[in-house]
This record gives structure tokens, sequence and C-alpha cells, in this order.
């Protein structure tokens, strides 16, 4: 089963983000086999985080919790909220496998929350196709209800990565720059 996972920092918290940074990175190892996608999201400037997506696949829901939850920045308080929704990865691959590498480009989360009747539950079609790192459906534990869409996407600028997703279609649609994760 695979998850979407967003941590979202406090305002106050890079020192402490910093700090267990290695911390952080140590247990992510831990689940290399599992993960799709990872990285920070980022201020408008792409200089300071301001939280964390996971794409990991995992058997059940408890060990998606356990994921999320014993995260070592979420024990020591570096964020205010965290976002955990099954999702169904509808590119079949890990953002390694995007043929536009990890630099090249801006890079966005876009992150649309649900209201209403289902929307964007296949790939978009060519040429917004090519910039999608990952993309996919936001679910309900079940996998039944559909919640809304989530995408990690290559594009010029905010506006154009959200034009992903279908407008009016959500309750609300959010866009965070954000940078390929891991060990550099």
């Amino acid at each position: 089963m695979e998850f979407f996972c967003y941590h979202r920092d406090r305002s106050d918290s890079l020192a402490l983000r910093d700090e267990l940074l290695e911390e952080h990175w140590s247990y992510m190892d831990g689940y290399a086999a599992e993960m799709i996608a990872r990285g920070p999201t980022l201020t408008g400037d792409g200089e300071v985080p301001t939280g964390s997506v996971h794409i990991v696949d995992l058997p059940d829901a408890a060990a998606a919790r356990a994921f999320a939850f014993d995260e070592p920045g979420y024990q020591a308080g570096v964020y205010r909220e965290v976002m955990l929704r099954r999702w169904r990865n509808l590119l079949g691959r890990t953002m390694w496998d995007f043929p536009g590498g990890p630099d090249e480009g801006n890079r966005y989360l876009v992150l649309g929350l649900g209201a209403g009747q289902p929307v964007d539950l296949v790939v978009p079609p060519i040429p917004a196709q090519d910039e999608l790192i990952a993309y996919g459906p936001l679910l309900s534990d079940d996998g039944a209800a559909w919640l809304g869409t989530a995408a990690l996407v290559r594009a010029p600028d905010a506006d154009t990565a959200r034009a992903v997703l279908t407008p009016d279609r959500y309750a609300d649609i959010d866009v965070h720059r954000w940078q390929f994760g891991g060990r550099s």
C-alpha cells in the first residue's frame, strides 16, 4: 500500500530541524527500499525548509502511522501537523526514475484537497505528463474514498505547477516549492 506523508514545520523549528538532520536521514535510510519520493518543501525563494514530503510503499496503515509518527523530527516537535493519506502511484515509478533528473528546473508539491466528485484520477496528457515526478490520488484509509490529489511536478513557476490539477474541482489547491531529498 502506498502512502503520502507530509510533515509541515512549525514556524520556529529551523534550528531544531537542522540539529536533527542526520537523525532524520538515518531514519529514512531504513525505508530506502519502500521510498517512492522524498524531499523538503521550501519557502517561495527556495531557501528555507517548510515541511517534509515522503511517499512510501508500506504493508498497511499501522506501518504508515509508525513511519510518520516515529520520525525523529516529529518526536522532537519540529512539525506542527502531519498529513498521512493512502495514495496510488499512477506513474508506477519512483522519483529517481524521473527522466528530468534531480536538479534541473523548479520543482513543486501540488496538493489538491477534494470536494465532491473525484477528479484527476488518470495521468494528465502530454506535455504535462513529461514534467510529473510523482502523481496520484489521496485516498481514505481503506482506499475507497477519494480525498484529493498529490503531485510532484517540474514547472517554470507555481501557477504552471498548479495547472496540473483541474481548476475549480478542489476545496483548495496548495502549491509549495519542493526539491529531491535524501543524502547528497
